[in-house]
């Protein structure tokens, strides 16, 4: 044998790793930020001795990171890379996670949710564009899709995580599995394949990009039906006496995942454009469902739909933002899109509850279910701007 035959090619990189593993550092974050959902409430009003209020203000202000961060980690994700930004955020959740554990009440523990919130959206936002980098053109809309699953898994599962984990041996245990999940997660992503290489700009790059901000709108108006459903479909049904509001959630969830896994190519062959605006018009007759429902079936009825809808937004809309820009701004545009998603469920769930105030809560899902048509109307008033090439994109 020559001594050219016995050495072995390099390995070839498989992208399809580099998916599951980079599925992996997002449920790591995702499973830390789930973990403390349902633990904080109670080490709010318990040890510290602090009341609803409060409550409000430290599970809400993570939002707000997480809404001003995404387009700076979409920035930073096409200048220094895709993997050392998913390795910042990260970090930056792992941090949260120890601030916790700091003695300096209600004040440190709104610290630990704003660094949380900047860490999990840079987490998401780099992740996006890094499973674009790694998709195949014609199926980058069910790549999107599936690696969306590690969020929902992350929430689902975290909170179930972290009450059994207070109960087994108090708070302290819960923090230090938020701190130690995304340190897994980044040791794992520290691995992985990642195919981008940042171009040098003299130009200065806008932090909000262009493209994103219809898509983004057409998001935020349709992220209302999802707020209303998760914050009164429990009262709603129960005002109805009808009750079951969790299975109905519940079968709402589920459906999410369903067409992610069943349907998620349906951007990719039918074109996200098209599937953006159907599923708007089929979320809205879901929402409705919900407001009229006098009966379980009915409901679940409402929240199947909803459910089979609301997944296919997000990889439509996402889609249509990456097929609009070059590879070296995929991370800016994504960035802002998301941003939108969180501010349609920030600004829903309190125009939901206006809404119910004033009229009932079949009042504030009727609401939900106008808003998500005008997110078909303007998703469907901006096909042509957006062009024919979206159909294949």
């Amino acid at each position: 044998m020559s001594a050219t035959a016995a050495v072995a090619p390099p390995p070839v990189p498989r992208p399809g790793a580099a998916f599951a593993g980079l599925f992996i550092v997002t449920f790591c974050a995702l499973l830390a930020v789930g973990a403390v959902l349902p633990v904080l409430p109670l080490y709010v009003r318990g040890p510290l001795g602090a009341g609803d209020v409060m409550v409000g203000v430290v599970i809400g202000s993570y939002a707000v990171t997480g809404i001003l961060f995404r387009p700076f980690a979409g920035r930073l994700a096409d200048r220094r890379g895709r993997k050392p930004a998913v390795l910042l955020g990260s970090l930056l959740v792992a941090i949260a996670g120890l601030l916790y554990l700091l003695p300096l009440g209600v004040a440190g523990l709104i610290v630990a949710r704003l660094v949380l919130g900047a860490g999990e959206g840079t987490v998401f936002t780099a992740g996006s564009a890094w499973i674009v980098d790694l998709a195949p053109p014609g199926r980058r809309g069910r790549v999107i899709g599936l690696y969306g699953l590690a969020v929902w898994a992350g929430l689902s599962i975290g909170p179930l995580i972290g009450q059994l984990l207070q109960h087994a041996s108090g708070y302290t245990l819960v923090w230090l599995f938020a701190a130690a999940m995304p340190l897994l997660g980044a040791m794992v992503a520290l691995r992985l394949l990642d195919p981008f290489r940042p171009v040098a700009h003299t130009e200065r790059q806008p932090l909000i990009a262009s493209e994103a901000i219809a898509p983004g709108a057409a998001l935020a108006l349709a992220s209302v039906g999802y707020a209303a459903v998760a914050a009164f479909v429990v009262l709603h049904l129960d005002a109805r006496a009808v009750g079951h509001g969790a299975t109905v959630f519940g079968a709402f969830a589920t459906m999410v995942v369903l067409t992610r896994l069943i349907g998620g190519d349906l951007p990719d062959r039918v074109g996200p454009a098209r599937v953006a605006a159907a599923a708007a018009v089929v979320e809205a007759a879901g929402l409705a469902t919900i407001a009229l429902a006098h009966s379980l079936p009915v409901a679940l009825a409402g929240a199947l739909a909803m459910g089979a809808a609301f997944s296919l937004l997000y990889p439509s809309l996402s889609l249509i933002v990456v097929s609009r820009v070059p590879e070296h701004r995929r991370g800016a545009a994504l960035g802002t899109l998301t941003a939108f998603f969180d501010v349609g469920v920030g600004l829903g769930a309190p125009l939901a509850g206006f809404a119910a105030a004033l009229s009932g809560y079949e009042g504030a899902f009727l609401l939900s279910a106008a808003i998500a048509l005008a997110a078909a109307a303007t998703i469907a008033l901006a096909i042509s701007a957006w062009g024919r090439g979206l159909r294949t994109a």
